[in-house]
């Protein structure tokens, strides 16, 4: 819901910024005139990825929904070409409901069914700590009964906010299979060497004793792999994590533990909250959406453990 729209209004939009669209072009032009390899396969894949990046970056449809008394206008356009628009009058809507990602369980959209028995998605709802209150404000406009949406586990009407997937031991019998390829992979050069009767060279000599010292360290310390859970609480920040032994580790964080906020995108994924401590430590919450999505996860951090604004790093 973009907080410039009035009370009596919301709006729903996607698609991607100009420093966004430029920036993939860049990566795009790079990876077509750069790609460059020994093995023709691979500067085929590199050509190939860059020309999809640039044309998502140039192609790509911007799409707004605004969202008011008994009616929704919907705008689209790609950035060069004309605006497409489409007015859905309330007696048009058979059906509406607000539904999940099924790859995203944190994303929701609405869905309305038409009288003609078409079916639209609108994008997905940014506020995604308030996918409830927004639900709400959408029925009551378009004067259709409140659909509920499914269980949202950063929506602020919990008691509890869960960023990431409770942590969880590494089963031994993943672990197991894991070393077990590891060591075959190692051992099938020295069979194939021995069949052949070949001599080793001095990098297949120490590849076995590295093989299996990655496979104890896999079995040994797998269950470092798992990701932090973050639990938002009114007053407090929760964090578990699995410690060196594989036993739950829980930390608890106030406001007054707390010297900054901020949001910060990895090089390969989507947004996600750090938290600086004023011991300097920095912590990391997992991966949570776009830049809107996760700024408005901060924003409810920042809200529950009643951290200052001069705090909050933009």
């Amino acid at each position: 819901m973009d907080d410039k729209a009035p009370e009596n209004q919301v709006r729903l939009c996607s698609g991607l910024s100009r420093p966004e669209r430029l920036l993939g072009a860049g990566m795009g032009i790079a990876l077509v005139l750069f790609g460059r390899a020994e093995l023709a396969i691979v500067t085929f894949l590199l050509i190939a990825i860059g020309l999809v990046i640039i044309y998502k970056a140039a192609f790509s449809i911007d799409e707004c929904w605004s969202i008011t008394r008994n009616r929704i206008f919907i705008g689209r356009a790609h950035p060069f070409g004309r605006l497409q628009t489409k007015v859905i009058e309330r007696n048009d809507i058979a059906e509406m409901q607000v539904r999940s990602d099924r790859g995203r369980p944190e994303r929701f959209a609405v869905s309305l069914k038409l009288a003609s028995g078409d079916q639209l998605t609108s994008p997905p709802i940014a506020e995604i700590t308030r996918v409830n209150e927004i639900s709400c404000r959408i029925a009551e406009l378009l004067g259709t009964p409140r659909s509920i949406p499914p269980a949202n586990p950063l929506d602020a009407v919990n008691a509890e906010i869960r960023i990431g997937e409770p942590v969880r031991q590494f089963p031994r019998t993943e672990a197991r299979i894991v070393i077990l390829v590891i060591a075959s992979l190692c051992a099938m050069i020295y069979a194939h060497r021995l069949w052949k009767d070949l001599s080793l060279s001095l990098p297949e000599m120490i590849l076995l004793p590295i093989g299996f010292a990655v496979a104890f360290v896999v079995f040994r310390y797998a269950h470092r792999f798992a990701d932090t859970s973050w639990i938002v609480r009114h007053g407090e920040l929760r964090i578990e994590r699995l410690s060196s032994d594989g036993k739950l580790s829980i930390d608890t964080i106030t406001g007054r533990d707390v010297e900054s906020i901020a949001i910060k995108r990895p090089d390969d994924g989507n947004y996600l909250v750090v938290v600086e401590l004023r011991n300097g430590k920095k912590i990391y919450s997992a991966e949570i959406g776009t830049e809107t999505e996760t700024r408005a996860v901060s924003d409810e951090i920042v809200r529950r453990l009643g951290i200052v604004r001069e705090r909050v790093r933009r």
